[in-house]
């Protein structure tokens, strides 16, 4: 009875049923018997089971038929039960029909339809998707790099975003970077053959800048070169502008062997077969011929940097104009953010809202529509975002095929290119890297300035390797500088530049010019010198007209005249404010020569300092040399002269003194030519002033040493004894008339005077020196009466020599004084 029983159980079964007892050391025939124990044992246990449940019911019999009449009742209840259920799920299956299905059937509908129109959607992405590569080829047929690089880009980030996946379009992105590297080499091509055939236009038949020229192919043409630019700093191929470097040093070259070519041509006498160089060619040229070749190049290369100039103004602009583009792109980054898209979040997911709980996984409907409403409030930015690329690529498409489709497509290009720079979503260059590319179109521009200007130079170191420009005259070499001068001038002021290699060229010139005309001038003084015989010359009309121009201020040499004027006869005396100078010719020539000097730094005030130490030398070599010659008394051997007179030293002291009244006016003249740094220079003429006065005063003592040695030569052998006056006195008075005579005409009287005094002073003294070693003193005596008629009679000659009748000899220091 207990509930866990279980014959199966080996345990149960051995205790049930004891077969060991049936195992025992008996025969067979105690089996037998065992077994009918254990049946009636089995039996009885039946039975007393039997009775057992018997008696059980006849206890509980109450309670079971109890039981029985529960379960009919049970019955009858479900049955109850059965049939309202019955009745409900009629009624709910006629709501169902009634008010359910169609509702129903109407939101499958939407959703469906919600489904149809984003695959159309997307089937139509797809399709523009398949259009790009030949909308691309379209856009590069007509130079809209930009349009294309931009449908590019967009393209890129469609496949990226909403295409990401597509099997038919797993090659395309690989494919469309092909492409635009290809746009890249094809840009940097195209600018560069737009660089080569702008700058090798012929600048005299087209001098206008193609940009400027209001005319339709001039406008593409200047689309042309804006959208390269636009394209090429949106690669951030921010090279482009060595490419322009290297074009225009070609066509700089070009320019002067187009010059040079066309210039030979007019020319017969050289042959072009015969010489190939161009520098030869120009050294053939004579120099009107060359100096108009030169302005031609100087006028060429004028327009050649205007073009360039303008041209790098339309790619300034470019830039300008993306650089203005990022600072919008900044502000439109900021406004992007605004709610301005989020109030149309809940018009564009509302139907997604009304069928999320279609597919919601949760117990309740109510969860869907909540999950719903917060997606479509934080959702709303990201489904802009996946729209906005597509909407962008349509645009992009549309525009593109605008342009194919009409000619005045290039405006609305244009606009979706400037769109596409404020857009901000390509890798554009940065402000610091657009700023870099400004500066360096102006340093291309100073770049152009300095080729042109080393191709010039070129030109002139050719014409200059045999030494032509060294052999030029002034007034030529005077109108290559001012060309050379206006043309600096002119790219200076286009370019803002000072260059300063033509400017050293022409400088390099000018000193070996400067060296030349030196040259000249001092051998041409050295020769008028050594050929000199100084005695007094005639003085011409024109030498006068010059002085007297120089009184008037005038330092430079006058126009000629023309020729058939009256002739006028030539002057004793040079005439210089009032005072006569009695000169030698070389005296004049000099005049002139410094006036030449002058004239020359007039023309060309850059050689100031050269010219000023070289005309100290000439007039340093004049000093010196007529110093040799006539205190040195060179002049005996160079041109044979017999003896140096007084005449001839005091001819030469009035020409030193000439030289010496406008050594202040040369300086005055150059010190209005030079930098206030560069007056140091000015000391030289004082040091020549001080040469010359020097000079000037060795003269003076050597005319009182002639007459010195002649005193002591004659007073030495004095005598005082009658007849009186005495020869020796004679001799005396007679030698001072000579000097007189030799100097009166030639020196001023106050320096005759001078001169006479300081000649006195040395008699006196010979004479005093003479009668202390005869013993003779003014004691009244005869002898001291024979010296006064002498001495009387030296006093009667010395003053009735002409400007010297008011002259103060003082004959009483003669005598010693008493002491």
């Amino acid at each position: 009875m207990r509930p866990e029983f279980a014959l199966e159980d080996p345990a149960t079964f051995n205790t049930v049923l004891p077969w060991s007892h049936f195992h025992g050391a008996g025969g067979k025939s105690r089996d037998v018997a065992s077994s009918k124990l254990l049946q009636e044992k089995l039996s009885h246990y039946l039975d007393v089971v039997e009775v057992s449940i018997a008696r059980q019911i006849s206890l509980r019999s109450e309670a079971f038929f109890h039981a029985m009449s529960s379960q009919h009742e049970l019955q009858d209840r479900l049955q109850e039960t059965q049939q309202a259920v019955a009745v409900l799920r009629s009624r709910t299956a006629a709501m169902d029909r009634v008010m359910c299905q169609g509702p129903l059937r109407a939101l499958r509908i939407a959703l469906t339809r919600n489904n149809c129109v984003k695959l159309h959607n997307k089937l139509k992405l797809m399709a523009a998707v398949h259009q790009t590569q030949p909308t691309v080829q379209l856009l590069l047929s007509t130079s809209e790099f930009v349009g294309a690089l931009e449908l590019i880009a967009t393209t890129k980030e469609v496949l990226q975003q909403e295409l990401q996946g597509i099997h038919s379009f797993r090659h395309l992105g690989s494919q469309l970077c092909e492409l635009e590297k290809l746009i890249d080499k094809m840009m940097v091509e195209d600018f560069s053959m737009y660089a080569r055939s702008d700058l090798n236009r012929n600048l005299k038949e087209e001098p206008q800048v193609l940009e400027k020229v209001h005319k339709p192919n001039a406008d593409s043409q200047k689309e042309r070169l804006e959208s390269l630019v636009f394209g090429l700093l949106r690669q951030r191929k921010l090279d482009f502008l060595d490419i322009y470097s290297e074009e225009m040093i070609a066509a700089a070259k070009a320019i002067v062997y187009q010059c040079v070519a066309e210039r030979v041509v007019h020319i017969e006498e050289i042959d072009t077969e015969v010489i190939f160089k161009l520098a030869d060619q120009m050294r053939l040229m004579t120099f009107p011929q060359w100096f108009e070749l030169l302005e031609n190049i100087f006028e060429s290369f004028l327009l050649f940097l205007q073009r360039i100039k303008d041209t790098l103004d339309v790619i300034r602009n470019v830039v300008l104009q993306v650089l203005s583009s990022s600072h919008k792109n900044r502000l439109l980054a900021e406004t992007i953010s605004a709610p301005v898209d989020v109030s149309q979040g809940p018009v564009a997911l509302q139907g997604e809202a009304e069928l999320a709980y279609l597919t919601h996984e949760g117990l309740f409907i109510s969860d869907a529509l909540n999950e719903a409403q917060q997606q479509q409030e934080s959702g709303v930015a990201g489904q802009d975002q996946r729209s906005a690329a597509g909407s962008r690529f349509q645009q992009n498409r549309t525009e593109a095929a605008a342009e194919g489709d009409s000619s005045s497509g290039i405006s609305e290009v244009s606009a979706g290119r400037e769109h596409s720079f404020i857009s901000g979503e390509n890798p554009m260059p940065t402000e610091m890297e657009l700023n870099r590319v400004i500066n360096n179109l102006q340093e291309l521009l100073y770049v152009a300035s300095d080729v042109s200007h080393d191709r010039c130079v070129k030109v002139l170191t050719a014409r200059a390797k045999d030494g032509s420009l060294e052999r030029l005259s002034s007034a030529e070499f005077v109108s290559l500088s001012q060309a050379v001068e206006g043309f600096v001038r002119d790219t200076e002021d286009l370019c803002g530049r000072r260059s300063v290699s033509l400017r050293g060229a022409l400088q390099s010139q000018a000193n070996r010019f400067v060296n030349r005309f030196h040259e000249e001038r001092k051998t041409k003084l050295s020769l008028l010198l050594d050929n000199e015989r100084w005695k007094q010359a005639d003085v011409p009309a024109e030498f006068q007209d010059l002085v007297n121009s120089i009184a008037d201020g005038k330092i430079s040499l006058p126009e000629r005249k023309v020729s058939g004027t009256e002739e006028r006869k030539p002057a004793d005396f040079l005439l210089v404010n009032g005072q006569k100078y009695a000169v030698v010719g070389t005296v004049l020539l000099l005049i002139r020569i410094f006036l030449e000097y002058c004239q020359c730094v007039n023309d060309i005030p850059s050689i100031a300092t050269d010219m000023l130490t070289r005309l100290s030398d000439l007039l340093k070599h004049f000093n010196s040399r007529s110093c040799q010659l006539v205190l040195g008394a060179g002049a005996l051997q160079v041109v044979g002269l017999k003896t140096i007179t007084t005449k001839n030293l005091a001819l030469a002291s009035r020409c030193l003194q000439l030289v010496v009244h406008y050594i202040p006016i040369i300086r005055a003249h150059f010190e209005t030519k030079l930098q206030p740094k560069q007056f140091s220079v000015l000391r030289h003429f004082d040091h020549i002033m001080k040469d010359y006065n020097d000079h000037i005063a060795e003269i003076s003592a050597k005319l009182v040493a002639i007459m010195d040695s002649l005193f002591e030569k004659f007073l030495s052998k004095y005598e005082v004894k009658a007849p009186m006056p005495s020869a020796c006195f004679r001799n005396i008075c007679k030698q001072m008339a000579k000097m007189h005579e030799a100097i009166f005409e030639l020196l001023p009287e106050e320096q005759t005077q001078m001169l006479f005094l300081r000649i006195n002073a040395c008699f006196k003294m010979h004479l005093k020196r003479q009668l202390a070693r005869l013993g003779v003193s003014n004691d009244g005596g005869p002898q001291h009466g024979l010296v006064v008629v002498d001495v009387a009679f030296y006093t009667e000659n010395i003053l009735a020599l002409k400007s010297l009748e008011r002259l103060d000899l003082n004959m009483a220091e003669i005598w010693e004084q008493k002491r």
